[in-house]
């Protein structure tokens, strides 16, 4: 029997001595995307920094393809793309230098493929613009870029968490990232974001409610 991609498995979180969740356990599978939803301070962004290795104060076990994610840091680092709610662009950089840096830091994204990703997050005219002179929306582009620079080689077994992605992101723009998500778990990824904006695209989202968990 396959592992599942990601098993979370009673997991235990307080802050600020509140419970976040207790006894939270959920899986995430290839060809998935799990859409977190729940009331402002249920701990979804908590849950995501966990997922993503960033939190550690917590109690219950997260496995990566049947191993704990601690003991397979390196192998899951190389999996993992997890993009936060605040955006983190150098504004002394130009949106092309961002990416370059990006791809240094982040060695599953290719290079070579920054003038797509550019293109694809509808930033074309502003590749040598420096990123303090973007606004809010376009520096989401910027971040956003990063999910168009792994190769389709590289779609399988990995994993994206994205913390409210489509926030400051036009029509258009979320209609572009909803498809580009459907085609990267089409060919083995897995999704896992929150979002209080409505998905169009529904084919292989699963949505969790954080509020009706471990109660």
């Amino acid at each position: 029997m396959t592992a599942s991609l990601l098993a979370i498995t009673d997991l235990y979180c307080e802050r600020d001595d509140r419970v976040l969740f207790e006894n939270l356990s959920l899986q995430l599978n290839q060809g998935q995307i799990v859409h977190l939803v729940g009331k402002n301070g249920s701990g979804k962004t908590s849950l995501l920094r966990i997922l993503s290795g960033l939190y550690h104060s917590y109690e219950g076990s997260v496995k990566y393809l049947g191993q704990d994610i601690s003991h397979v840091r390196n192998e899951y680092n190389k999996a993992l793309l997890y993009i936060a709610h605040n955006v983190s662009v150098k504004g002394a950089l130009t949106v092309r230098e961002n990416l370059d840096w990006y791809s240094k830091i982040q060695p599953q994204l290719d290079s070579d493929m920054i003038q797509d990703a550019i293109t694809s997050v509808g930033l074309n005219d502003f590749d040598d613009v420096l990123c303090h002179h973007l606004s809010a929306g376009q520096k989401r582009r910027v971040n956003l870029a990063r999910l168009y620079m792994l190769p389709v080689s590289a779609f399988e077994n990995s994993l994206w968490i994205l913390d409210e992605p489509y926030t400051a992101i036009d029509v258009e723009g979320v209609a572009s990232l909803e498809n580009h998500l459907q085609g990267y778990v089409s060919e083995g990824g897995a999704v896992i974001l929150t979002t209080h904006q409505f998905m169009h695209r529904t084919e292989a989202v699963v949505k969790i409610n954080l509020d009706e968990l471990g109660t």
